[in-house]
């Protein structure tokens, strides 16, 4: 009778608090922070150098930051809102609902600020967690490099140690936004002797610092987030290091399984119009008001079941996170999944649109947002581990398949 009662109380707390956070929501969230992101320039990436698109997304932020809520599971001391991981869900679900936009897009929320949670000292959680969670310092992650991709551990980049300090020599590539970030948390050698899993320590530094460079990589869609990003004498403490010297790939591996998280989310259901409305702009509809195109609705339809799926199942994996039963490859499963949905999303919008879908230049399709978009998707299933490498992780690690 006991944990009956108990159980009652709960859901009536967790009830008081959907209704509570739904009016907060209401009152607070410009009309224009509820619909869906029209450019990059409609993300708030916060940082040093900062500048908000509008009033109405300088209002959302400082509204949602001042609430904790930009990173409302993390805990007060640093930065965050405290939520429960029954809170948090509930608030998700009523932004969703509204179609509320993220305050604050940030890899120090998505990657870093886990990692810090799990890894950092007292010292480096209290310095940059709550300037993550205020939007004050813009991260970057340096993983990749020209000859150590798939094969993270690989990687060349050199850390000598020199009394108090680290001097750090060597190269990064594909660093999404390096040449806006403020700070990196970055992988490199610091045992060279060592096999090649062993000897990596995962280091943080100001990008402003002597010898760092950047030099911006151009996709075939003519924009491109990503840099090559060059380390020449660069010093560093070893105070910087997170978690134990020569152990860092412990904490890349962790980091990963929140990066493959993230990516995996763009093939979740958006705040933008429904698929078939977008379609049936270029293709129309027939008398019954169906989409006006057999094949095409049969796609639609099938790709919207794969999508509810994929929600549904992310729900899953954040309730195993939170209850700390989530398997570590399971992410992997999930970004292999969430990008081949999203790069079947644009392969739909650009059979829809035919021949008009193609323009790239013209006003009419706003200097060819579409194929743009469609050729960035093709990024998707490379980008923070290939298709082909996450289907192996499934393989071994998951499925226990004989030979993986």
């Amino acid at each position: 009778m006991t944990e009956a009662k108990t159980n009652d109380s709960e859901t009536d707390d967790l009830e008081t608090f959907r209704s509570e956070t739904r009016a907060w929501l209401e009152a607070n969230c410009p009309p224009e922070m509820r619909k869906p992101v029209a450019s990059d320039t409609d993300v708030f990436w916060g940082g040093r150098n900062a500048k908000f698109a509008s009033e109405p997304q300088r209002v959302w932020f400082e509204r949602m930051r001042d609430k904790g809520w930009t990173v409302p599971d993390w805990p007060k001391e640093y930065g965050g809102g405290g939520l429960s991981a029954a809170e948090h869900k509930v608030l998700r679900a009523e932004m969703a609902k509204m179609g509320a936009r993220p305050p604050l897009s940030s890899f120090g929320i998505w990657m870093l600020g886990p990692a810090l949670l799990k890894y950092g000292n007292e010292a480096q959680k209290q310095e940059h967690l709550p300037k993550i969670a205020a939007g004050l310092i813009r991260w970057c992650q340096g993983y990749s490099e020209p000859n150590a991709g798939s094969d993270l551990a690989s990687l060349q980049t050199r850390a000598d140690s020199d009394g108090d300090d680290f001097i750090i020599n060597g190269q990064k590539i594909w660093t999404s936004y390096a040449n806006y970030a403020d700070w990196i948390f970055c992988l490199v050698r610091t045992d060279p002797a060592a096999k090649k899993h062993d000897g990596i320590s995962f280091i943080l530094f100001d990008m402003t610092s002597k010898g760092v460079s950047t030099k911006p990589i151009l996709l075939i869609s003519g924009y491109s987030p990503f840099c090559e990003t060059f380390f020449d004498n660069v010093r560093v403490p070893k105070s910087h290091v997170v978690g134990t010297v020569n152990r860092g790939w412990d904490v890349a591996k962790y980091l990963l399984q929140h990066e493959r998280a993230m990516i995996s989310g763009m093939g979740e259901r958006g705040v933008g119009r429904p698929l078939g409305q977008i379609a049936a702009d270029s293709i129309g509809t027939d008398a019954q008001g169906r989409l006006d195109d057999a094949m095409l609705r049969s796609q639609i339809s099938t790709f919207e079941v794969d999508e509810a799926a994929l929600a549904a199942c992310a729900e899953r994996a954040v309730d195993l996170a939170k209850a700390g039963q989530a398997h570590p490859a399971f992410s992997s499963a999930m970004k292999y999944y969430g990008t081949e949905l999203n790069k079947r999303r644009y392969e739909i919008l650009m059979s829809a649109g035919g021949v008009d879908a193609l323009e790239w230049e013209s006003e009419r399709s706003k200097q060819g947002a579409r194929p743009r978009a469609w050729l960035r998707t093709k990024a998707n299933s490379i980008e923070g581990g290939t298709s082909e490498v996450m289907l192996g992780i499934v393989a071994k690690r998951i499925l226990d398949l004989p030979g993986a």
